[in-house]
């Protein structure tokens, strides 16, 4: 579901996106975002670990869910909620679609406060 007020942000040609693999973009005035394309789908989030400053595009990926190369921390793809310690917090995660072959990220502004 795109959300109203959202501001889309093309990513890349999905056909540069296989199934396993990740994107990370930075839109302007945005931290970075990585664009996970699993078999579930396209699934988008914050790259920067809540518990530690890592890439999560470096984690390993499983089902919908990325481990965190430095301290295992697991998140969810779908709603950016950690699975256990050490992370607390949840990243956020974005909507994505895709519009005539191409990956779109939608994000709100800086104040956004999912």
């Amino acid at each position: 579901m795109i959300h109203p007020g959202t501001t889309p942000f093309a990513v890349c040609e999905l056909i540069t996106l296989p199934v396993g693999e990740v994107v990370t973009v930075t839109p302007p005035g945005m931290a970075p975002i990585s664009v996970f394309h699993t078999s579930d789908g396209l699934y988008a989030i914050d790259d920067t670990c809540t518990h530690q400053d890592a890439s999560l595009a470096d984690g390993w990926v499983e089902g919908c869910t990325v481990e965190c190369p430095l301290h295992e921390a697991c998140f969810d793809l779908r709603t950016g909620v950690p699975s256990g310690p050490p992370a607390k917090i949840a990243v956020r995660t974005h909507d994505v679609s895709i519009v005539d072959g191409t990956v779109l990220l939608h994000f709100e502004q800086k104040g956004d406060t999912r």
